[in-house]
């Protein structure tokens, strides 16, 4: 190979790992630069919510306890039975009332008896007074007699009210023990359903100290809800606020109330301030059971075929605010390209937020690149 060959040859080398060097760099260069992606403005249902869990339980419920100690000698009930008001639903043995109500009679029928001989010594001490103001005129009884039998009519009226006074009592004590016997049957205060059951026949209830629970009924054709909703959402939460949840053996059926209550004391878990909100729920299928677990959406604000934007492209919140809504910093993208503006907010959730101005039908907004500095990390509201 002559001089002039070896010449082209190192010459067309060098073009080669210069052409290879900068097609290599271009293609660094490009792999490194963000793709820009743009989303339009479009028409969306929106839903604004807080959400929280809850519990099942029913809305009225009674809990059956013994107002007399004795043994438990019958169950007419089961759990899960349907009972009415006024319905026997247990007994306690009554031998021992029985004995004391009918010894409480015994003493009353003496002290009637009692009185009744007394009233009639009232009489005859009466007649004797009578005779005896007749014979002083006469001289025929001594002023002594006259006297004593004056006290003596005197000492049987007072021994008769003594007598009226123990019967008074003795009335009260029976109508106590005849109410005590009457306890030892005890009746359902409210129709419902058997829903536990802690007492067993046969056990002995000692109702001396506090009174010991039998049973409990529930009227399961209203459930309440009760969820723990934290302090910091509390103030934008109402009675009579629309609400739903779904419990997790049915995550597809949504089950719709209004916010009754909040209790207004709160609850202290793991250092977090939760306040218990009440709603009611329809449950005449039976589908609800108490103790279930609720996922609760307390619906804050809602709107139909509102314009919106990925909430995604949202920037820096702007401290302006108006009645249009919350302002924030956005790419705004039209035919001549992509500039900064400001939109106003409305309700907002995890994927879209309204827009109530600085929009229009057409624009584009430019959405953070995948890996680089996203909308998740600037100050917003986040809303599930």
């Amino acid at each position: 190979m002559n001089r002039r060959n070896r010449i082209n040859l190192a010459l067309t080398a060098i073009i080669l790992v210069i052409l290879l060097a900068a097609w290599g760099y271009r293609a660094l260069r490009g792999s490194s630069a963000p793709e820009l992606s743009t989303a339009p403005v479009e028409r969306a249902d929106l839903e604004e919510t807080i959400t929280a869990q809850g519990k099942l339980e029913p809305k009225e419920y009674v809990i059956v306890g013994a107002q007399v100690s004795g043994q438990l000698s019958k169950l007419h009930v089961a759990i899960g039975d349907r009972v009415e008001t006024g319905q026997l639903i247990a007994e306690i043995d009554p031998r021992i009332l029985e004995a004391r109500v009918a010894a409480d009679r015994a003493r009353l029928a003496a002290l009637e008896a009692q009185l009744a001989e007394q009233r009639a010594q009232i009489t005859y001490a009466a007649q004797v007074l009578a005779r005896n103001r007749e014979l002083i005129g006469l001289r025929a009884v001594s002023q002594e007699a006259l006297e004593e039998s004056e006290s003596a009519l005197a000492v049987a009226q007072a021994r008769a009210t003594s007598l009226a006074a123990q019967i008074d009592e003795a009335r009260s004590t029976l109508f106590g023990d005849e109410t005590n016997l009457g306890y030892t049957r005890i009746l359902a205060p409210m129709s419902g359903t058997v829903v536990s059951q802690t007492a067993r026949e046969g056990q002995t209830l000692n109702a001396n100290q506090l009174a010991p629970e039998i049973l409990q009924i529930a009227d399961l054709g209203t459930m309440t809800v009760r969820a723990q909703v934290a302090e910091a959402d509390i103030p934008r939460i109402r009675p009579g606020m629309p609400v739903y949840f779904t419990i997790l053996g049915a995550l597809e059926r949504r089950w719709r109330a209004e916010v009754r209550q909040i209790l207004p004391s709160p609850e202290l878990i793991n250092d977090v301030v939760l306040y218990n909100v009440l709603a009611d729920v329809d449950n005449r299928g039976g589908e609800l059971m108490n103790g279930m677990t609720t996922q609760m959406f307390f619906i804050v604000a809602r709107a139909e075929q509102v314009p919106s934007i990925p909430t995604v492209a949202l920037g820096r919140r702007l401290p302006e605010q108006d009645d249009a809504g919350e302002a924030y910093e956005i790419e705004r993208c039209r035919a001549a390209g992509c500039a900064p503006a400001t939109v106003q907010i409305g309700i907002m959730t995890r994927a879209r937020s309204e827009v109530r101005a600085g929009l229009e039908p057409g624009d584009q907004v430019l959405l953070p690149v995948a890996g680089g500095a996203s909308a998740a990390g600037r100050p917003r509201r986040l809303l599930f």
